[in-house]
Formats: structure tokens, C-alpha cells, sequence
């Protein structure tokens, strides 16, 4: 059994504020530690359960944030940008996946919440349902026929998760406050938490077994701080512009969809103006 853990940072141990997340900075380097503490009680739940290889896919920002130094040796790390799948990259050789630190959707409630842009991205829709990284994923994850077995973050992210992985164990590390603070737990503790519910998952996933790959077309609508944003993201190819600062498209399946996403960030990003957003 091949597991795959797409670990993002914002909802690790610990994290709840920008600087515990932004590569560089003084709290970054701490929290890097913490994370791979996260990553390192998954992988140990993970063989405990019974799986017999473990791929973590380092899925935030830079991409270069779990310390490999300190990885557990049992497990292999993917690290670094610029990968055909982002964030989900080794789901196709996968039998399970799991979604580590991850957080909130933009526009939504919760620690460190937002959609891939840290600001100017404000609401996301797939098929008419408010969405986040976590649902975009797991449809991705449903397209190669690999379910979500866990998912670790705040509390609001593991309520959220239901919605999209329902068959998924959680960990919820801290409670949310606000986007900004949150009552977390002990490393120690959260680690003895994401170990359990790990080595459940596998076992719930020998039960229930491998689905079957879910296809099929999905429409994605996103909305943007400005009108200058969501109309330089209108020139890419298949993305309409719905509003003032609204644009949609329809894409044949989840991971054409979440590949269309992410080139529209990338625009949206490049045409934002440093003072006016």
C-alpha cells in the first residue's frame, strides 16, 4: 500500500500567522520543524496501519519546508516547484492520500485561511459549492481513483473536510480564533493525535478499499479583490470573465481544472499592483 501526503503549512502545528509561513522569515524557520514533527507522527501512523511506502509531497509555497534531515527514514520526500501535478504530485502512483496542514478556503472562516494567493483571491466555487485547495484536491485525488483517508489542520478545515472526504479520519492541531490566532496544541499532543487517526485511516482503507475513478466535467468560478485582476486572468485560454471581478471556465475533468486554476493565480498575482492590490 502507497500512501501519498501532500503536506501544506498553514495548518500545521503551531502556524497562525504569515510569518510562521513565509520561507525566510525568523518564525518560518521554527515552524519548519514543527511541521516535519506533523509529517513525521503521520508516517509513523501510516506504516503502523500497515502501509508499505510513504511519499510526502512538500505542497506549500516554495516548496522546500519539511526538514529532510529530520524525516522519518522509512518515508521518501518530494521537494520542490515547478511538478505536473503541484500539490498532488505522486497521487498517479498512489493507493491513498493524505492532506497535512492544510487550512480554509478564502473568504471563509479559519486559521490562515485563503485559496493559493495569500490575498487578492476572495471567493472560489466548484460546481456551485464554495470550495477550497482541500476539495479542489480531492477531486483530483477522485479522478486517479485515490480517496482521501486523512486530513489534519484546524478545526473549521477538518469540519470542512466532511463535505469532501467523508469517508476521511481528521486531526484537528488547534481551534480557531480567528484568521490569526487559534488555541493549538502541543507538539507532543498533536503528534500522538495525527499518529492514531493515521494508522485508523489505513486500516478503515483496507476495509473499504480502492473506488473507482471519478470523471467527468467540473466548472470552477473565482473571484478577485479588483476588476484589473480578473481581467488579465480573462486572457487565459477557455476563462470567461462572469463580473466586474468574477471569471469562470469548464474543464473536462478535476485535474485540467486545478491545472487552469493555478495558471490563473499565477496571472492574478502578476498583474497585482503593490499598493492598490
Amino acid at each position: 500500500m502507497r500512501v501519498l501526503i501532500s503536506a501544506d503549512m498553514e495548518g500545521a502545528t503551531g502556524t497562525t500567522w504569515p510569518e510562521d509561513v513565509e520561507p525566510g522569515a525568523p518564525a518560518w524557520q521554527r515552524m519548519r520543524r514543527l511541521l516535519t514533527g506533523d509529517v513525521n507522527a503521520c508516517i509513523a501512523g501510516l506504516f503502523a496501519g500497515g502501509a508499505e511506502e510513504v511519499l510526502v509531497n512538500e505542497a506549500h509555497e516554495t516548496q522546500r519546508n519539511v526538514l529532510l534531515e529530520e524525516l522519518d527514514p522509512r518515508a521518501k520526500l518530494l521537494i520542490g516547484r515547478h511538478k505536473p501535478l503541484g500539490m498532488m504530485q505522486g497521487v498517479q502512483d498512489a493507493d491513498a492520500v493524505v492532506l497535512l496542514g492544510y487550512h480554509t478556503g478564502a473568504g471563509a472562516n479559519g486559521v490562515l485561511a485563503h485559496t493559493y494567493l495569500g490575498a487578492g483571491l476572495t471567493g472560489f466555487r466548484i460546481d456551485g459549492t464554495d470550495a477550497d485547495e482541500g476539495r479542489m484536491n480531492a477531486l483530483t485525488a477522485a479522478e486517479h481513483g485515490v480517496p482521501v483517508i486523512l486530513v489534519t489542520g484546524d478545526d473549521l478545515t477538518c469540519a470542512a473536510a466532511a463535505a469532501w472526504a467523508p469517508e476521511a479520519r481528521t486531526a484537528a492541531v488547534k481551534e480557531c480564533v480567528s484568521r490569526y490566532a487559534a488555541v493549538c496544541l502541543p507538539p507532543a499532543v498533536s503528534a500522538a493525535l495525527i499518529r492514531d487517526r493515521a494508522e485508523l485511516a489505513v486500516r478503515d482503507h483496507r476495509l473499504l478499499g480502492r473506488p473507482e475513478p471519478v470523471t467527468g466535467p467540473h466548472r470552477f468560478e473565482i473571484d478577485f479583490h479588483a476588476t484589473h485582476q480578473a481581467e488579465a486572468v480573462a486572457a487565459v485560454p477557455t476563462v470567461e470573465l462572469l463580473g466586474p471581478c468574477t471569471v469562470g471556465y469548464t474543464a473536462p475533468g478535476a485535474t485540467r481544472a486545478a491545472r487552469t486554476f493555478k495558471v490563473c493565480t499565477v496571472v492574478a498575482r502578476a498583474a497585482t499592483e503593490q499598493q492598490y492590490g
